[in-house]
């Protein structure tokens, strides 16, 4: 059996995933900043991390992912006070959205959902620790970091700095590449804006003091992985690096694994530039979010994935694809010989190829496009074999069970387990009569309106199958 390897951002290499504690997997992904419905870029950040528990679940391991809810910075009080409403009801609904999206992308729930707001304690005490270690300074009732006393700073971005240099401070929190520089950890209390009471002075905390409060919380000082989008890796992360390895003096993080941004004609999808896509829009230009899904994953998280119409369209064919098969093998279980001669052990060797495949793409740092070349490979040959008459009952359940094998992982197989609306059962049955009448007309007649309806009608041997558009 082959070894994952993950490309680990700190040392710029791909490396064998060896877990602190043997068989566990503590992993913390950048969440939310809910001031807005996620747009697709986002989705495709979340997808991965889920991508990559799933794959290490799939291996055996067991996994504790944490994703935290952002729910106080500087755009969160600006549109909430522009709104007129406090940030707990301002967020609510965009906190709604959030799960009701990755729920419809298949995405599985995280193990844990901190809130930024829920964990203003562990904030105060991390300034604090970080206070009596000499990391910290005051100035206009705000804490700072003091990037010059912590050696190393910049291992994670391979940014250079002066550590003799006189610093400016930054307070801001917008996500954009900043200079190095000392930042803000607790933001003094200021008019209109949300203030908590503290030893360290009534205020709030600054957005990267959050996710090192919240991660070290809930999964130790020290932890496996954290994942999130490339634009986070500095000044986010190398920031989250300086309070967590300046407050405890330990490893914060072994492996740090980012996702390239998902553009749009080319251009970096962001709602600060407004050129956005969200699921909504995406399911009003008719594609499923399943269809999205097949999209975002066939290229690898590290690849900049330019997203187009047509890459949808061709998400929805691949999609297709996959459900002709996996019905042609069902019509093959259950009306093929099972002990027929044909079955010459070709089968086997089918899906042995295509399994190793699939575990080898995977190992390599996620290689999803490999993982999906190895499943239409596996497609290809079998179709082939079923045309050849080599291909059993018994054959067929084995495929499908190799299907089933991966499905864990990808989650990309359509799910047949919908009723139809009963007037699209009635169409399909006068379209099955149109047909051994030899009426062929109102058979294409009653077949274009059920496309029209996002219903493909397949004739068979067997007999007449339906699946989704």
């Amino acid at each position: 059996m082959s070894d994952l390897k993950l490309y680990n951002t700190l040392t710029r290499e791909k490396e064998l995933f060896i877990p602190l504690t043997p068989g566990e997997v503590k992993m913390y992904s950048c969440g939310p900043t809910v001031y807005n419905r996620p747009h697709i870029g986002n989705l495709r950040t979340f997808l991965w991390s889920d991508l990559l528990r799933r794959y290490l679940e799939w291996r055996g391991l067991r996994v504790k992912q944490v994703m935290n809810i952002t729910d106080v910075e500087d755009k969160i009080i600006r549109d909430a006070n522009k709104a007129g409403q406090d940030i707990g009801t301002y967020t609510a609904p965009f906190i709604d959205e959030f799960h009701a999206a990755v729920a419809e992308m298949r995405i599985r729930p995280a193990d844990a959902y901190p809130r930024a707001t829920e964990y203003i304690p562990q904030m105060i005490e991390l300034v604090q620790h970080l206070t009596e270690r000499g990391h910290t300074y005051t100035a206009d009732g705000s804490t700072y970091f003091r990037v010059s006393t912590l050696p190393g700073y910049g291992k994670l971005s391979r940014i250079e700095i002066d550590a003799t240099s006189d610093f400016s401070r930054i307070e801001s929190d917008e996500y954009e590449k900043e200079s190095a520089r000392d930042f803000v950890l607790w933001k003094g209390k200021k008019e209109g804006e949300p203030a908590w009471p503290a030893p360290i002075g009534e205020g709030r905390p600054g957005w990267h003091l959050e996710c090192s409060a919240m991660s070290m919380n809930l999964l130790g000082e020290t932890f496996d992985i954290h994942t999130g989008a490339v634009d986070l890796i500095f000044p986010h992360h190398e920031n989250e690096i300086a309070q967590s390895e300046g407050a405890t003096g330990k490893p914060f993080v072994r492996y740090w694994v980012h996702g390239e941004h998902l553009n749009l004609d080319s251009q970096k999808m962001s709602k600060s530039v407004g050129n956005i896509y969200t699921l909504p829009d995406i399911k009003e230009m008719g594609y499923s979010p399943l269809a999205l899904r097949y999209a975002l994953l066939s290229v690898p998280h590290r690849t900049k994935l330019n997203f187009t119409e047509q890459s949808l369209d061709d998400a929805r064919n691949a999609l297709g694809r996959i459900e002709s098969f996996l019905l042609r093998l069902d019509d093959l279980a259950r009306s093929a010989p099972r002990d027929a001669a044909q079955s010459d052990g070709h089968a086997d060797q089918l899906i042995g190829r295509f399994l190793i495949a699939f575990e080898e793409a995977m190992d390599d740092d996620l290689n999803t496009a490999g993982a999906l070349g190895a499943l239409f490979t596996f497609i290809r040959g079998a179709n082939i074999a079923i045309d050849a008459g080599r291909i059993s009952a018994a054959d067929a359940e084995g495929m499908r069970t190799a299907m089933m094998k991966i499905d864990p992982v990808l989650d990309i197989f359509p799910k047949r387990d919908e009723v139809l609306d009963g007037d699209i059962e009635k169409m399909i049955e006068a379209r099955i009569a149109a047909r051994k009448a030899r009426n062929f007309a109102e058979s294409d007649r009653i077949r274009d309106q059920l496309l029209a309806r996002g219903v493909i009608l397949e004739d068979t041997a067997q007999g007449t199958r339906w699946r989704r558009k």
